[in-house]
């Protein structure tokens, strides 16, 4: 587990050690324990390196026998000696007893077939000193990072864009259009990046590279091909056993492995399935609501198991946000970002290795807005023309919640719908932005998704849509960047090529019904843990920023960022602060936006205002 970086030019960079050394230590944090080079002339790789499999023989980059590959890769192969019996087998010879040369002896015999055999998070490159020809692939959810940039004849690409900038032919510039789908999404969605070309390697493609041109390939797509004469008792035993499966795997380790374990079932089904010594939770001192430190311990102590817990302080959270934007390399709104740095940084002072939730929602259906199509069905019977006028009419009333749902049911799916987060509409990003960019439309970009899974019912297009956009784009950035931020393993075991095949045959009744969400997966978990987290309600991580926003210290903090400079750069500042202070007043719950247009700010500064560091 560990970072990357590396660029191909025919320049002088080739022969300036000191250029891959920076960018390399850019990323230090992503692998504190070791770091290693390599420079043909053509091609320059560094490597970080946080060692968890071969503590002693993992070095990368790793070359092949006779010298004419070489890799660098991030993440974790969990069926990686399964592989190797195949490849002994076929002749190869091992140097080292990590998973890491799998994937060199592994391409070296399958070439681009060795992806689908592959269990686990990874993103890695090849190159080929022969064919002068650069291999690279992400792994199939996009648990792990991989940037590219081209400037000029230089083609850079690594584990995080900052080590970019310690390059001399990077030309740093804001992508205004990723500003405007961002205010809408939360995130950065597709493969654009708020850097003017430089991108993100999709989930699951391959790409080489070869002659100054980028060939990009899909290997694989989650499907879901729902099996309807299967009782809920036969998907309940499938469950249990899979995840069984894919915890063992995800466990894999010479190191000490603990366990995130919040209020919710998808950390507590993974913590009571994982046999650790230690979980980790973190709070915030904003009454029950906000703190789920108490259901933690008492899940820790039927385990039973011990609980590390740590309560986050408003001055810890509004002061190491900066920083987290840093980290981040594109700004991400999530609150529960910050709640996920603590936990992490937490974990981190007892160990190196933690396994964590993420994924189950989207792949077993567990989000509360996946509710929504099923509720009040009626409606939908009502002609579109019909409903499309009374949701009009309803939109220009003052906002409340029955009128909402008018609003909603007056538009398609595929406009309504394009993620967990809309935070503004593309009428209403225009209205604040002084230099609107022309972005797409949100439902545009969502467009392709939608395509894939026409003929589905709306949950599963909801689940698909969100596979693809929200889980890439919020849930696993922050789940990398946080993780290694603090030089933490992060390991995910929902998500698993086993546990989609098999959530992709789960009828929609036993994924999302009017009892509960994720209903077959929480029914296994049922078998692990009392009702109490088995069947509570999806919170997400709770964070009290609408609460903070209404107290005059943060009020103004934001306030400040808001009436600055750089904020004056990009919007309408009356706009802005029109928004903050109807939240402030209880016209409106506008927490969510302010922190939309909050975060940019902050991340900006980190990278355009200032010199990019580590933010103190």
């Amino acid at each position: 587990m560990c970072g990357f970086v590396g660029f191909i030019d025919g320049g002088d960079t080739q022969q300036d050690a000191g250029v891959l050394r920076s960018m390399t230590d850019a990323i230090r944090h992503r692998g504190p324990d070791d770091a290693d080079y390599y420079m043909d002339g053509t091609i320059s790789l560094g490597f970080r390196r946080l060692s968890i499999i071969d503590l002693e023989g993992g070095r990368q980059p790793i070359l092949n026998e006779d010298g004419s590959k070489v890799l660098t890769f991030n993440g974790e192969i969990y069926n990686f000696q399964e592989i190797k019996k195949d490849l002994l087998a076929a002749g190869h010879v091992f140097k080292t007893a990590t998973d890491s040369e799998v994937l060199l002896h592994g391409y070296e015999e399958y070439g681009t077939g060795l992806l689908n055999k592959l269990r686990g998070m990874f993103a890695f490159v090849i190159w080929d000193k022969e064919k002068r020809e650069l291999f690279g692939a992400r792994d199939f959810f996009g648990i792990k990072p991989l940037y590219y940039a081209k400037m000029g004849q230089t083609l850079m690409f690594g584990s995080e864009i900052k080590s970019f900038l310690h390059h001399p032919h990077f030309q740093k510039e804001l992508n205004e259009k990723a500003l405007e789908s961002y205010l809408s999404f939360q995130y950065s969605p597709g493969p654009e990046t708020f850097f003017k070309n430089v991108y993100k390697m999709p989930p699951a493609h391959w790409f080489r590279y070869k002659g100054g041109k980028m060939e990009i390939t899909r290997y694989w797509l989650p499907t879901f091909q729902a099996e309807e004469d299967k009782s809920l008792d036969y998907w309940v035993d499938e469950i249990e056993k899979t995840f069984d499966d894919s915890v063992e795997a995800h466990k894999i380790s010479d190191v000490e492995v603990g366990s995130f374990l919040s209020s919710g079932v998808d950390s507590s089904y993974v913590a009571c399935s994982a046999h650790v010594d230690k979980t980790f939770t973190v709070g915030f001192d904003n009454g029950t609501k906000y703190n789920e430190i108490s259901y933690a311990q008492e899940l820790s102590e039927q385990i039973p198991v011990k609980n590390i817990s740590h309560i986050i302080t408003p001055e810890e959270f509004w002061g190491t946000f900066p920083k987290i934007q840093y980290h981040m390399d594109e700004p991400l709104a999530d609150p529960s970002a910050v709640a996920l740095y603590f936990v992490c940084n937490t974990a981190a002072q007892h160990l190196k290795v933690v396994l964590s939730g993420e994924g189950a929602d989207e792949i077993f259906g567990g989000y509360n807005i996946y509710k929504e199509p099923l509720e009040m069905q009626w409606y939908d019977k009502i002609p579109f023309p019909i409903r499309k006028l009374i949701g009009k009419i309803a939109g220009a009333l003052p906002a409340h919640r029955g009128l909402n749902f008018l609003v909603r049911r007056g538009k398609r799916l595929e406009e309504r719908f394009i993620g967990n987060a809309y935070m503004f509409t593309q009428k209403e990003r225009r209205a604040i932005l002084k230099h609107p960019a022309g972005a797409p439309a949100p439902e545009d970009l969502c467009k392709p998704y939608y395509d894939m899974v026409a003929d589905k019912d709306p949950v599963t297009k909801m689940q698909f849509v969100d596979l693809n956009m929200w889980m890439v784009g919020d849930i696993l950035l922050k789940a990398d960047k946080m993780s290694m931020a603090n030089s933490l393993e992060l390991r995910v075991p929902f998500l698993d090529k086993k546990i989609m095949a098999l959530a992709g045959r789960i009828p929609l009744k036993y994924r999302v019904n009017q009892e509960n969400t994720k209903y077959a997966m929480r029914k296994a978990a049922l078998r692990r843990m009392p009702e109490k987290w088995a069947g509570k309600k999806k919170l997400g991580f709770p964070v009290p920023t609408r609460v903070w926003l209404k107290e005059d210290k943060y009020y103004n903090i934001v306030k400040e960022e808001f009436l600055g400079e750089n904020a004056q750069k990009f919007f309408h500042t009356e706009k802005l602060v029109k928004l903050l202070d109807d939240h402030k007043n209880g016209k409106a719950d506008n927490s969510r936006r302010v922190w939309t247009v909050y975060a940019f700010l902050i991340w900006y500064k980190q990278f355009f205002s200032e010199s990019p560091r580590e933010a103190a």
